[in-house]
């Protein structure tokens, strides 16, 4: 039995790992059979859970927290620079989380602030009456105030937990945005102007060989080009085009974007690495191809791409990758370029991927020697992962250990964490089944 009034269960602190497994095999051997309640018990325990699940994310910061102060302090001892505390727990957060070091970098960020400056919005969170995202937003809009500007938001806004229960995220938005402006309205425009700083453009996988290029800008800037896409769609609708607007607001993006990336004969010049066994190429096989920065694609349409490139004026280059015949992961390049590091460098991203860090996903940014080259790491595929930006910064951290882990095929990389928790990762494999030799076609249309 459990007494959260009293912080025990049977004995035991009800935040040990050992009282929480209790729980969560209790909760897990209910969801074998009907619960047997009615429609109104069905709706309260739902609510429940939910209340519990709002505590649970609440106790994950709050640990969060203490695993920060306990590694600022473990890392000032060995002399790392202040700047450079910190680094890390991140990390060890989205792994002990199953999320991504970006969302774990966010969790902390909520946690330090919430838990630390904003008491009346941790009191809601740690009681179950507000969940995390709303504790994300509360902690958001005021991150550019002062610490007693933040503290007079969240009393203004978070103080009265019935109210706060009630309302839904937008309304905690606009709440919190106007008390912020009524305090300081000097930190609204410099929140614009950090925003329009952070304008960038992404791209992201869409389902059915799709992607999302989405670009984030300031709002004038925004609205006009929608507007004009708009424009462009009605006159030739009216013109009698037989599109959809979607289509020609679609198609009259990425000509214009195209148009300033042209040759001297003004044809744009595009590249495109694609990964795809010859046997799929010549003979019409039909196991997925892979495209550098989206992922895989039917064969089909890697075909497409590659006769579409034979047919107009462009370069191709082919280079021969070799896989392994079981695990399907990349082991070996031909090479006679004389830039052995860039060869190396190339081949690591393609075998890899994406970040090679467990549940990240993060474009690779830094070919990180797994074994440091201090530490005599040898500059070689076995050595080599491919990493994201924060994912090798933490790894240069105190306590950090990575080194090529042995299997009986293909290639792996075992971390351990400054707690002594290990992970081993593999590449993904770059295509599903493997019958002949993988090829590389890099096209480059030259006008």
């Amino acid at each position: 039995m459990f007494d959260l009034s009293e912080g025990r269960a049977d004995g035991v602190h009800v935040l040990e790992p050992r009282a929480i497994d209790a729980v969560a095999d209790a909760l897990s051997a209910a969801l074998e059979r009907p619960s047997g309640f009615d429609a109104s018990a069905l709706v309260d325990a739902i609510r429940a859970l939910e209340r519990l699940s709002c505590i649970v994310t609440a106790a994950q910061a709050h640990l969060s927290v203490e695993l920060d102060v306990s590694r600022r302090e473990a890392q000032a001892a060995e002399g790392v620079l202040a700047a450079h505390q910190g680094r890390g727990v991140a990390q060890e957060v989205a792994h002990a989380r199953r999320e991504s070091p970006h969302r774990g970098q966010r969790h902390m960020g909520v946690a330090k602030a919430v838990h630390g400056e904003m008491p009346a919005t941790w009191k809601a969170w740690r009681t179950g009456r507000i969940s995390e995202w709303k504790a994300t937003m509360l902690a958001r809009e005021t991150a550019c105030l002062t610490r007693d500007e933040r503290l007079a938001v969240d009393r203004a806004v978070a103080a009265n937990a019935d109210r706060l229960e009630a309302m839904s995220v937008r309304q905690i938005v606009a709440a919190t945005q106007a008390e912020a402006a009524r305090i300081d309205p000097a930190s609204v425009v410099a929140r614009r102007r950090l925003a329009e700083a952070e304008r960038r453009v992404t791209l992201r996988p869409a389902p059915d060989t799709m992607t999302w290029l989405t670009a984030l800008l300031p709002v004038k800037d925004g609205v006009a080009a929608y507007a004009a896409l708009t424009r462009a769609a009605d006159s030739a609708r009216a013109a009698g085009d037989p599109r959809g607007k979607g289509q020609v607001m679609a198609d009259t993006l990425v000509g214009r974007v195209l148009e300033g990336d042209a040759t001297d004969s003004g044809s744009p010049r595009t590249s495109l690495h694609l990964v795809m066994s010859d046997h799929d190429l010549f003979g019409g096989g039909d196991e997925p191809a892979y495209v550098e920065g989206y992922g895989p694609i039917p064969a089909e349409l890697a075909r497409e791409l590659v006769v579409g490139s034979c047919t107009r004026a462009e370069r191709t280059w082919v280079q021969r990758l070799y896989t392994h015949p079981t695990t399907g992961e990349l082991v070996a390049a031909e090479s006679k370029g004389r830039l052995f590091r860039r060869s190396l460098a190339r081949f690591i991203r393609l075998r890899d991927q994406v970040c090679r860090t467990p549940w990240c996903d993060a474009p690779i940014r830094h070919v990180d020697h797994a074994v440091e080259h201090s530490d005599r790491g040898p500059t070689a595929t076995i050595n080599g992962q491919g990493l994201c930006e924060a994912c090798s910064y933490a790894k240069q951290m105190p306590g950090w250990r990575a080194r090529p882990s042995p299997v009986s095929v293909g290639h792996a990389i075992e971390t351990t964490l400054p707690t002594g928790h290990r992970y081993r990762s593999r590449p993904p494999r770059i295509v599903v089944t493997i019958r002949e030799t993988p090829i590389r076609l890099d096209y480059v249309r030259a006008g």
